[in-house]
Formats: structure tokens, C-alpha cells, sequence
């Protein structure tokens, strides 16, 4: 593939993008070597809290779900603890998955304080029992929150949506300084999906008040440039903005060799090439590219379509499969993260989508874990967003324009035809992968971040090493 520069504004965006800061050498979580002697990552974590070091942060799940925000929370909080930080978590005690066993409301988990409150656990199987889930942990968290002594800094993420109004009230009454990570924007994801109306006055109250809870955080977080611009839309203070990506972890995925590889020896394959959608089937995302694939090459007993987990759309891929008779269509429920490797590694391509109006608002960190495990991605979505732009600048894969059925179905036959080049793919996706999106890296700099908003005086003379979105202009496209 040859290399070219374009010149174009990116959604509504021009400039250049701004280069990660240098810095010393990474060792161990991503901690500069000279200090990587001095943390302590196993175990019951530090034995020592530094003042003005105390840290909640706030989700509807955690550890031991499967939910996404739940494996990144978790990863961030007990490497913040390993760090020194005095970590406690507030989620609920209700589980991602409808009858999971409810863990205990009080325990030490690798050295962070997890406080769960009770709460439904009704599922994701319509609008309203996910919005009954959201408010019976909003109303246990709120209360919970307020009766846990104070902290120095307070983390929401967005879910349940607008949790982040618990951290602006802890700022505004207990003095705690506020981060929004922004894991994806509410409500305008659904005003995007037009499952809600823009003219509806509960909705536009709780769109006023989701941005206000933005516009008066001491920081947010958010996952990528596009994500950012939606951001400074809501007239967020440029230098409130951090980018800090979501991650995959080397030493729970990485690739495997087919040959070595006992989860896909346990599913009967053999040459056939494997295309795994791993992960939630949620609305955000587009599949009837990948079901029109497998229409298509139906009568392929080399090629395998493998759907691993869950969600809304789940049951559209299910009927696709019994009405059309698509044999060459598999699903298979979610696996347990410590089994994530082998999954990830089963496929020869992994399939990735979004759709157009949702750039900006979600940002697939399925992504990562693809690129960890040295598979090639085929992305179908808008040719611009954080995903598209990083599959062409790694050549970690192919990015697909949104209801092209035709692209889906030529990469993967290139693919079949060509196993060398989906192994030089997946390698390149993985050299990207540990440059940027390894979770070590990526907690380094919440670690940058929270040190520095906890230590305002340092922090006026040096300046924090998180990259702030700035307008991008050219870029390379490989």
C-alpha cells in the first residue's frame, strides 16, 4: 500500500494535531524506570498513603464484570493504587450480566476499597429496563456517596448517563476535585439513533444538564480528537480537555499460534478463515454489511463468520442466521477475560463497525484488543473517526465506508487468499498497539494527570503530560 499525504479537514476539524510529549523511558505500568523500582503492583497495594492522595471513582460496574468500562476501571484503579493512591470504588452490586452471582457490597480487591450498592439488574434487553437498572444505582449511589468520607479527587465515567452530576455536587460541597472520563456521550448518542426527539423537554433538560456537568468538571477525559471536537462543542474550556485512550493489556492479550491455540482446536477449526465480532452488539453499531458478507459466501466451507458476546443486536443476527440459513454463521457467549487471548487469537480478521452519526460519541476500544492480539481489523463506519484513522496510519488493516457490503466482502477474500498478508497486518496493528494503547502507557498518564491536578502548585510550573486535542489538519494515510 502506498503512502500518501492528504490534505482535508476532518469532520469540522483543521491543523495540526499536537505530538505526545517526550519523555523518560517507560518500564513496568508504564512508570519512568527511575521510579518503576518503587512500585508495588501485586498484593494488598501500598503500605503508605501520601496526603491528599484519596480517590473515588464512580461506575455502574466493576470488577468482576465484563463490562468494558468495567475492565478499564478496574485496570486504572489498581494501578493507581500500585502508585500510592488510596483508591475506593463506588458501583453496584448488581452484575452486567442477569444472573451472575451478586459479589459482597464491602471488599479489598488488589488493594482498592469497592463499595457496591444495591441495584436491578434487569439487562439490556429494552430502553426500559436499562433505564431501571441506571436509576436505582443512581439513587443508592448518590446517597452512598455523599455518606463515604471526603476525597481529593473524585472519577465518573458515563454509566450509568449523567453519574458525573454525583462529582460536580462532591465538588461543589466537599471540595473534591472533579474528572469526567468520557467513555461516550449522553444523550446524544440516542438523539444521534433518533430513539429520542431533540424537542422533548426531559430531553433537553437532561442534554442541558449533562453538558453543564462537563462545563464544570476540573477535567475531562475523553478517548480520542473526534471525541474531543463534540466536546469543545459544548463550550468545555479547551484547556480542561485531556486525551487519554482506552487500552488492551499485553499480558492478558497477545497473540497465539493457531497450532497452539486450544480454544480454537475446541471449535473444529482448521484453515478456515475466521471472522470474529468480539464483543457487546450495541446500536451504535452496523452489522447488516457483515450478514450481506455471509449471504454472499454462504457456500464457502473456507470461510467462518463468529459472533463472541452479547447485546441488543444480538437477536438480529440470530434471525439473519435462521432465516437465511447461514450455516457459516456462528455465536458463541461472552468468555471470561482471562480467556480473552485465545479468543481474541481464533480469528484470522476481527470485525469492527460504527455508525457515521455516532463518530465522536463512541469510540470501539474492541479495537485494542485486536491490535494486542495480532489480528488484522476490518472497520466498516465513517472513513473518518478515531478507529478508520488508526487502522490506515498502522496498516493494522482495512476501514470500509458505512453500507459497503462489496469492500467487506473483497478484503476478506484477499485475506483467504493472501494469509501472509493478514499476518504482516496483525503484526503492524500490534507494533501500534504497544506504542499507544497498551494499558501501561495509557494509566502513566491518568497517573500524570491526577498528580498533577492533586498538586496545584506543581502543576502551575509544570505542565501535565496528557495530550490536549488540538485542530488537525494533514495527515499520513497508509
Amino acid at each position: 500500500m502506498n503512502d500518501t499525504m492528504v490534505n482535508r479537514k476532518l469532520w469540522f476539524r483543521g491543523g495540526p494535531e499536537p505530538a505526545r510529549p517526550a519523555g523518560r523511558p517507560l518500564h513496568a505500568f508504564g512508570r519512568p524506570e527511575a521510579e518503576a523500582s518503587t512500585m508495588t503492583v501485586d498484593g494488598p497495594g501500598p503500605a503508605r498513603v501520601e496526603p491528599g492522595r484519596r480517590v473515588l471513582l464512580i461506575n455502574q460496574y466493576y470488577w468482576p464484570d465484563h463490562a468494558s468500562t468495567a475492565q478499564h476501571l478496574t485496570d486504572l484503579a489498581e494501578s493507581l493504587a500500585a502508585r500510592g493512591f488510596e483508591c475506593h470504588v463506588l458501583c453496584a452490586q448488581s452484575r452486567y450480566k442477569p444472573g451472575d452471582p451478586a459479589p459482597p457490597a464491602e471488599e479489598v480487591h488488589n488493594g482498592v476499597h469497592i463499595h457496591r450498592v444495591p441495584a436491578t439488574s434487569l439487562g439490556r434487553k429494552s430502553t426500559l429496563s436499562r433505564m431501571t437498572d441506571y436509576l436505582s444505582f443512581y439513587a443508592r449511589a448518590v446517597v452512598k456517596a455523599f455518606r463515604l468520607p471526603r476525597f481529593d479527587l473524585v472519577v465518573t465515567l458515563t454509566t450509568p448517563p449523567i453519574i458525573g452530576l454525583v462529582g460536580t455536587l462532591l465538588r461543589r460541597l466537599k471540595g473534591s476535585t472533579h474528572v469526567c472520563w468520557s467513555m461516550d456521550l449522553h444523550p446524544d448518542a440516542s438523539l444521534a439513533l433518533r430513539r429520542m426527539s431533540p424537542r422533548n423537554p426531559i430531553v433537553r433538560s437532561l442534554a442541558w444538564l449533562s453538558d453543564a456537568v462537563l462545563r464544570q468538571a476540573d477535567r475531562v477525559v475523553v478517548l480520542g480528537p473526534y471525541m474531543a471536537d463534540r466536546i469543545l462543542m459544548k463550550k468545555v474550556r479547551p484547556d480542561r480537555i485531556a486525551t487519554i485512550p482506552v487500552w488492551s493489556r499485553k499480558d492478558e492479550v497477545y497473540p497465539v499460534a493457531h497450532a497452539s491455540n486450544g480454544l480454537r482446536k475446541q471449535l473444529g477449526f482448521r484453515d478456515e478463515l475466521v471472522c470474529m465480532y468480539s464483543g457487546n452488539l450495541g446500536l451504535a453499531h452496523t452489522f447488516d454489511e457483515f450478514l450481506e458478507a455471509a449471504r454472499r459466501m454462504r457456500d464457502r466451507e473456507d470461510v467462518i463468520f463468529l459472533y463472541v458476546g452479547g447485546g441488543p443486536r444480538l437477536a438480529e443476527v440470530r434471525a439473519a442466521k435462521e432465516r437465511d440459513g447461514l450455516d457459516n454463521v456462528r455465536i458463541l457467549d461472552y468468555v471470561a477475560r482471562e480467556d480473552l487471548h485465545l479468543s481474541l487469537s481464533t480469528a484470522d480478521v476481527h470485525l469492527i463497525s460504527m455508525r457515521p452519526e455516532m463518530t465522536g460519541i463512541v469510540v470501539p476500544g474492541k479495537l485494542y484488543g485486536i491490535m494486542a492480539a495480532a489480528r488484522p481489523a476490518l472497520f466498516v463506519g465513517p472513513p473518518h473517526c478515531e478507529s478508520a484513522d488508526l487502522i490506515r496510519r498502522s496498516g493494522g488493516g482495512f476501514a470500509v465506508p458505512f453500507g459497503d457490503a462489496d469492500g467487506v466482502v473483497a478484503a476478506l477474500e484477499r485475506l483467504r487468499a493472501d494469509r501472509n498478508l493478514a499476518r504482516q497486518m496483525g503484526e503492524k496493528g500490534r507494533q501500534a498497539f504497544l506504542a499507544s494503547h497498551e494499558m501501561g502507557p495509557c494509566c502513566y498518564q491518568w497517573f500524570e494527570l491526577a498528580r498533577g491536578l492533586l498538586a496545584p502548585s506543581k502543576a502551575e510550573s509544570r505542565p501535565v503530560a496528557v495530550a490536549v486535542p488540538t485542530r488537525v489538519g494533514a495527515v499520513e494515510v497508509g
